[in-house]
This record gives C-alpha cells, structure tokens and sequence, in this order.
C-alpha cells in the first residue's frame, strides 16, 4: 500500500504510513519499533543563511532559507521528538565546494597548509552526522584538500565506487554500519552504503585520472549490499550522489549518471535511497524492484540545507530477528526553525574571514554591467570574461600564430557588476564555478558544429510568433552553463531553423571561415574534458593548461587593469535571427 503525500506550501508536509508489502505488515501483538533516518544533500558549503555574492541574508522567492545551522535546529528538533537513540543523520555529498566559503579555505588560506579545520567538518562534526558520501564536486580542490577533510570529519566519509586505478580497491570507505540500542531488546543495525558520481572522471578528470576509477552504481551496490546484510544490518539504506531518472550527461563510455532508480530496481535487499546531485526536492517516491517485487522508498532533500529528508523505518521483531514492516518519507522546509546558535557561533570566525574576502575592492566599473540578458543577448558583462581568458592565454602562447578565441557561458542572470567599486563577491557572482583555463586547437569546421550542439539551448521560433525570452531558452532542459557563447569570430543563430542548421554567417575578420582553418581556443576544464557532450573538445590538442583558476585570473585582471570599461573589451560578435532578421 502506498499513499500519497500532502503537500501544504509554507508548511511541514504530511507523512503518509507506506507499508513495504501486505505480506509484511505487523501482527498484532508483535513487537514494532521505528527508527528514523535524517537525510541531507547537496549542501555545497552553505553553512549559515548567507548570501555572500549579495552580502546579505540568503533570499527567495519561495522564502527558503540555507545552510547547516537551519538544519540543524531541525535535527534537533526532530531527535527531541523521536529519541536521540532512534535516530540517524547522513548526506548524500556535494559538501565541501559551493561557496565563497569553502573557495576560501581551500584556495586562499587553504586548510592543508593551515591546518585549520574545514567549516563543513566543524559544522557536520558538531551537529553530530552519522555517515557522509562523496559527491562530484568533493573532487574539485584535488585529492589532498579532500583527504584533509575526510581526515577531519568525525562521521565515516563513503564513496565504494571511487576506487583506485591500478588495485580496484576502495579508495575511500564504502559502507558503514550503525547500531540502535532499542531498551531490552535486541539492537537495530542499519547498514549505509555510500556511492558517488561517474562523471567525476570527466568534470574532474585532471585531479583523478590515473588515480581514481568510478564503477557502476548498480554494480557497486550488488557486490557490496549483500556483505552489509551478511554482517546483520536490519535496515539498509543507500546513499547515492546520483539522480533519479537513468540519464547521463555525458556520452555512454561512462557508467550512468543517474542511477540512482535503477539501484532501487536492480539491486536486492535496498531499502531505502538517499540521493542527490539534481538539486531536486522528492518528498516520497517508491520503486518497485525487479527481483523480490518489494517497494523501496527513495526521496532527495533539494539543495544547500533548504530540505531536510525524513525517512521512518517500522520494524517489526520476529524469530529473534528484525524486520522492515512499513516505511515513509517526507521533506521538511528548513524555514520553519531558526538558525542553531550553537553552530553560528562555532562558524563566526570563519565566516567574518570570507566576508572580508569577498569584500575586498578589485577594480572600478566605468558603468553598471548586467548578465540578465546574456543567455539570449551579447552582453558586455559576459566579453568580460572572453577578454580575459584571451589575454590570458595570448601570454601564455607568446610563440602563438594562430588566431585566439574564447568560449564563455552565462553561469549566472543575476550577476551584476555595479557602476563604480567591483567587489570579489562581484567577479565571483558572474563566475560562479571553480573552473581552470585551457587552451585547445580547433578547425573552422569543428568551430561550426560546436556552434551548432551550443545552438540546441534555443527552442524553435516559427515566423510571426511572439518572442517570449521567458520562452526562448533551455529548450530540452539544456541549463544555461551548457549555452556556450564563442567571441573572436561573427556568427549567428537562427532559430527560425531547427536545432543543427541554426548557424549562419560565420565569420572571421570579415571573411567566411575555411573547413581546415585552425584557431586556438580558450576553454574551461569542464568543457574540455565532456561535461555538456560537446563535440570535438575531448580530442583536441591541449596548447595550454596551466592550471589557472578562471575566476581568480578575472579578479587579478580586474586588479591589475584598475577599471572595467566596456569600450576595452565589449564587442557584440553573435545575434539571435529568425529567418535571417535579427531577433531584437
């Protein structure tokens, strides 16, 4: 029996009692306990409720609030209500990059020269997690911030698909298990298996290639769930940094991105998914599984401490042994408590330190430049950061002949660089990942079908329809860190056409660009090495990878330059058409 969740807005939602089979509901007179599993995910390093691009207390339109202090007044809360000793925490990864926060002790005062304890292990290690997993981004400092932070964390950190290149073996622990004592009665196990995302080998490919691995989930599960259960785990739960729905956004050389479904499906003796990674909020769904025909219940708390996951276990005792008899989930909204002082407090210090970072005045704007309009318009804000990565590479290459382009995306529509001082927090706003810079080499007939694969962000226009902008974009559910912009050549995008046939005059100094024409290629590392399928970029040759964080070389340009002036560097090289007018 499986009944559905009420959903109230601005309030806690309803638990509903779902049973895992008729077959194994309770008897009367049966001894029943619950046990609850807390759950977290995607955190990105959100700690207090605190926007610190904006320099203010985090805000919506929804009235979410973020961080782990408005979790854990929640976690408090909750462990108050069903017994410290009936109930368990863990995250599903993505926890220690996000903000300027964590950018801060991992780069400029990093916490394994310092060492200083990380702000997501001392908040985690005072709220009292139970299990944490490895999510794609843990990945992005490289392999020593991250052993640091494992290092540091109270709660077993689990990954039992990143395994180590050469042996196979685990790199990191694959699963745990945590006893309940229940007063007079046998103790309740619940095993927790810890799986991360395939595409770390690709988004992260310059910090674990060579080192690290990463298996199938499915696969993973089905070697290591039945060691869990043969050690007597009552209750196992896994806990995925993977989606829900099967898809990848890569190609098909790696395992599925998505898998986490498929683990409930595939795998027997799963009870329950914690996942993450799609930054969605699933209060309850239940799969059925293939082999036994049982129900296992699958749920996602959102993202940066928004949610929190709550999952209910009942388990009945019988022949000595326990066993799951019901199970439910909900999501509770993190708004409806206040922020833990406790954890304000033990954070302050680092806190008031980003801050000040983020502060710091890099240069001064001659004029207000805005990237609300850069998913469909050439916008300054965004020739901005083409410019740089150019110049950048243009001295990196001094022996360089060949013409120098730049690829950028519109990582962000609110970013603004305001008239007058530009701020860190500024510069980081617009660019908002910890991406490094490289330099390939592409041909004209390369260039064209990048363009093209860029293009498919764009829904289909027909003649005399009325331009919604709100209409216009992330056609496919293409997010806008996937529209790449291309600067150094004239082109444009008819989309009139449909998706592969939108690319128009394409041109370089005026002229129409030959097939084999060879250009140089400024490009982020997670575009170089796959994330997005574009075409032609993994297999490029590498002129330059230096490892320069892009957002810290836009900061030291900014610096060096004293002032951001459109007239430098604006130049409006690509336009939307339909049927070959421009569109605006």
């Amino acid at each position: 029996m499986q009944t559905n969740r009420l959903v109230l807005p601005g309030a806690v939602a309803l638990t509903a009692l779902a049973l895992v089979a008729p077959s194994a509901q309770a008897a009367a007179g049966e001894k029943t306990v619950t046990v609850t599993v807390m759950g977290t995910s995607d955190l990105h390093s959100n700690v207090l409720n605190w926007d610190y691009f904006k320099d203010a207390a985090y805000a919506d339109k929804a009235g979410n609030k973020v961080g782990l202090a408005q979790v854990s007044s929640l976690v408090d809360k909750i462990r108050a209500e069903r017994g410290a000793d009936h109930t368990l925490l863990f995250d599903s990864g993505d926890t220690i990059q996000g903000t300027p926060l964590a950018y801060y002790y991992a780069k400029v005062e990093p916490i394994t020269t310092t060492g200083d304890t990380h702000p997501m292990a001392k908040a985690m290690n005072a709220i009292g997690y139970d299990a944490v997993t490895l999510g794609n981004h843990e990945f992005n400092y490289g392999l020593p911030l991250l052993a640091t932070w494992v290092r540091q964390m109270k709660a077993p950190v689990l990954g039992a698909n990143a395994v180590y290149e050469r042996s196979g073996l685990p790199a990191y622990k694959p699963f745990v298990i945590k006893t309940m004592n229940v007063a007079g009665e046998k103790p309740i196990k619940v095993g927790v298996l810890g799986l991360t995302n395939p595409g770390v080998a690709i988004w992260d490919k310059a910090n674990v290639e060579g080192r690290l691995r990463f298996t199938d989930l499915v696969e993973s599960a089905k070697k290591w769930v039945p060691v869990i259960r043969g050690l007597g785990a009552d209750v196992v739960v896994v806990t995925a940094h993977a989606g829900d729905s099967g898809l990848s956004s890569y190609g098909g050389d790696l395992p599925v991105e998505n898998a986490s479904a498929m683990v409930a499906e595939q795998v027997p003796g799963v009870d329950a998914v914690l996942f993450g990674h799609a930054h969605n909020e699933v209060a309850q769904r239940f799969v059925t599984n293939k082999v036994t025909g049982r129900q296992v219940l699958l749920t996602e708390p959102g993202k940066w401490g928004q949610r929190l996951s709550v999952m209910d276990f009942q388990l009945t005792k019988r022949q000595g042994r326990w066993t799951v008899t019901g199970k439910s989930s909900t999501t509770l909204n993190t708004n409806t408590v206040q922020e833990d002082p406790k954890i304000v407090e033990l954070l302050k210090p680092q806190h008031d330190t980003t801050v000040g970072y983020v502060n710091k005045v890099v240069a001064k704007s001659s004029q207000e430049l805005s990237a609300a309009e850069s998913p469909y318009k050439d916008t300054p804000i965004l020739d901005y950061i083409q410019k740089v990565q150019t110049e950048t590479v243009k001295q990196a290459l001094p022996g360089n002949t060949l013409p120098v382009l730049s690829i950028a995306a519109p990582f962000s529509r609110t970013a603004v660089f305001p008239a007058g001082d530009v701020r860190v927090r500024d510069v980081a706003g617009l660019y908002v990942y910890d991406n490094t810079l490289l330099a390939i080499k592409m041909t004209g007939a390369q260039i064209k079908d990048y363009l093209e694969h860029s293009a498919r962000y764009f829904n289909q226009l027909a003649p005399g329809d009325p331009v919604d902008v709100s209409k216009l974009t992330n056609a496919g559910n293409t997010p806008d860190y996937n529209y790449d912009q291309l600067s150094g050549v004239s082109y444009d995008i008819d989309v009139a056409k449909p998706a592969g046939q939108r690319i128009a005059g394409l041109t370089y100094e005026g002229a129409p660009i030959p097939a084999d024409k060879e250009f140089v290629v400024a490009i982020n590392n997670y575009r170089q090495s796959g994330g997005g399928g574009f075409p032609h970029v993994t297999t490029a040759p590498v002129l330059y990878n230096a490892q320069v964080e892009i957002r810290q070389a836009l900061i030291e340009y900014a610096t060096a330059q004293g002032t951001i002036d459109p007239a430098d560097f604006a130049a409006s090289n690509w336009k939307l058409t339909r049927d070959g007018r421009p569109l605006f």
